[in-house]
């Protein structure tokens, strides 16, 4: 007992001595850096080198959550969104609009689909891009209540900070007022070796570095000193959101909940449905907020965690926070969100990743709760399968914001599952003729080397599998109800 405890003792000096050694040679490093731009600041070097830090006294002792502690939050905690009060007049809308800004997770590149530069500048709907979207519905908000001027911030990555300098000029003659910082960047740790990918080799390296994930939001926001500008501007909130969730719109309801409420923290989950089953949700821990995500679960809980009937809902990543009390907890330096190890392989290296999600700071604010929304407020776009479902008559657009169209006759979407032929956006757009009428779609299910010619109507479960070597061409105007075609076809227009 005690040699496995002075073993680990030892251990611990030696992890905590690594992590200093690893402090003082990028210091030096920055010293010798002439770029300005390829130095790391001050924030960053002790971000990462406390995330660093914890990594290496941690790796050894896995933390398991005690699963007997876990509770269903309670109506307090997780509140139905058809319980929230409207605000009951134009003034009360007014004054709620005014304390709010509004933040766009925007570190993403449109590499998963093929798309050069931000994610964001993808476009999704009538040759209009994600931020084209964003800047309407804030514009749109901003000329219906002009006393609110709401002003909308972007966070970026080292990967999208200077191309979104440049494509934010064509706003500036709109009613939205725009900033923008970088958050952090942090060196890649090679897996092996244990030392931080720059420190290996002579030179600067894009490759290097990374993005440490969307919890890095308070840090950065913190160093920026957006924080206090916005509270000198009369602000008292943002909501935070992906910039690929068309769904993530301003909503009066939530806000005036948080604000009347005195809420530091409020989280939007949605339903669980069965290809949800990785996202985080709300639990009560020991009496406390919290959130619990797949790779906390002991492996024995797994089947647990993913069934709808006990966990019901999963964090949207739409997050409302109070900016005093980002102030006050950055400021006490105690939020220390936990370690998400992303492992990767960069020219053939074995590199990790250390990350943190906002999702977990919930525990560091008080007052904090979760809001159970409907999933018109989770519409991201992560795959063409998902612009598929945006571009197509499923939703009208309205100023800036999609609405279902109400001549669908359920409430839910259709599940659409594009194979990798439809992979990149450009593969997608040459596959489809035009966008399918899918108004009445419950399934799609396509792979292989499947093309559809223009004005296709597809209804109920429809699924086409092109065998390998064999091509299927769907005419111009068919109708497609209840189908399932295989081979090599070409269908009969209805």
């Amino acid at each position: 007992m005690n040699d496995s405890r002075s073993l680990q003792d030892f251990k611990g000096v030696m992890d905590k001595s690594a992590a200093s050694s690893v402090g003082d040679k990028l210091k030096v490093m920055n010293q010798m850096t002439e770029n300005e731009l390829e130095k790391m600041t001050e924030s960053e070097t002790n971000g990462f080198l406390e995330l660093y830090g914890r990594y290496m006294s941690e790796r050894s002792k896995k933390a398991e959550i005690k699963w007997d502690l876990i509770q269903q939050p309670s109506d307090n905690m997780l509140q139905k969104y058809n319980t929230l009060p409207e605000p009951a007049t134009a003034d009360e809308t007014e004054s709620l609009l005014s304390k709010l800004a509004v933040l766009k997770l925007n570190g993403g590149l449109g590499t998963s689909m093929g798309c050069k530069g931000p994610k964001s500048v993808i476009e999704v709907r009538d040759d209009t891009t994600f931020l084209d979207l964003i800047v309407q519905q804030i514009g749109q908000l901003n000329k219906t209540h002009p006393k609110a001027s709401v002003p909308l911030l972007l966070m970026n990555s080292f990967n999208t900070d200077s191309e979104t300098a440049k494509i934010i000029r064509k706003y500036q003659d709109t009613s939205v007022t725009i900033t923008t910082f970088q958050q952090s960047r942090y060196p890649r740790i090679v897996k092996e070796s244990l030392e931080p990918m720059p420190l290996t080799h002579e030179g600067y390296a894009h490759e290097d570095w990374y993005p440490p994930g969307h919890g890095d939001f308070f840090q950065s926001i913190y160093a920026s000193g957006l924080v206090d500008t916005l509270l000198a501007q009369d602000k008292e909130y943002i909501f935070v959101s992906n910039v690929d969730n068309l769904g993530a719109t301003v909503d009066l309801n939530i806000l005036k909940n948080v604000v009347d409420r005195q809420v530091e923290y409020c989280m939007e989950l949605t339903d669980k449905t069965r290809a949800d089953i990785k996202g985080g949700t709300i639990i009560s821990y020991d009496g406390k907020v919290s959130l619990l995500e797949v790779a906390q679960v002991p492996s024995k809980y797994i089947e647990e965690f993913k069934s709808v009937s006990k966990f019901k809902v999963f964090n949207t990543n739409n997050i409302w926070v109070s900016l005093r009390a980002i102030k006050r907890v950055m400021q006490s330096g105690e939020m220390k969100l936990d370690i998400i190890v992303n492992n990767k392989e960069v020219k053939g290296t074995k590199v990790v990743q250390l990350e943190t999600a906002i999702g977990a700071a919930i525990g560091y604010f008080n007052n904090a709760c979760g809001v159970n929304v409907p999933r018109s407020r989770f519409l991201p776009v992560k795959s063409t399968s998902d612009l598929l479902l945006i571009q197509s008559n499923m939703y009208n657009l309205k100023s800036g914001s999609l609405v279902m169209n109400p001549a669908r006759q359920f409430a839910t979407t259709p599940v659409i599952k594009l194979g990798k032929e439809f992979k990149k956006v450009a593969q997608y757009l040459e596959r489809l003729g035009s966008i399918p009428d899918i108004l009445e779609l419950d399934h799609l299910t396509v792979s292989g080397d499947v093309y559809f010619g223009a004005n296709t109507t597809l209804k109920g479960t429809v699924i086409v599998v092109a065998n390998p070597g064999n091509t299927i061409m769907i005419p111009e105007g068919s109708v497609l109800e209840n189908k399932v075609v295989v081979g090599s076809l070409h269908v009969i227009p209805h």
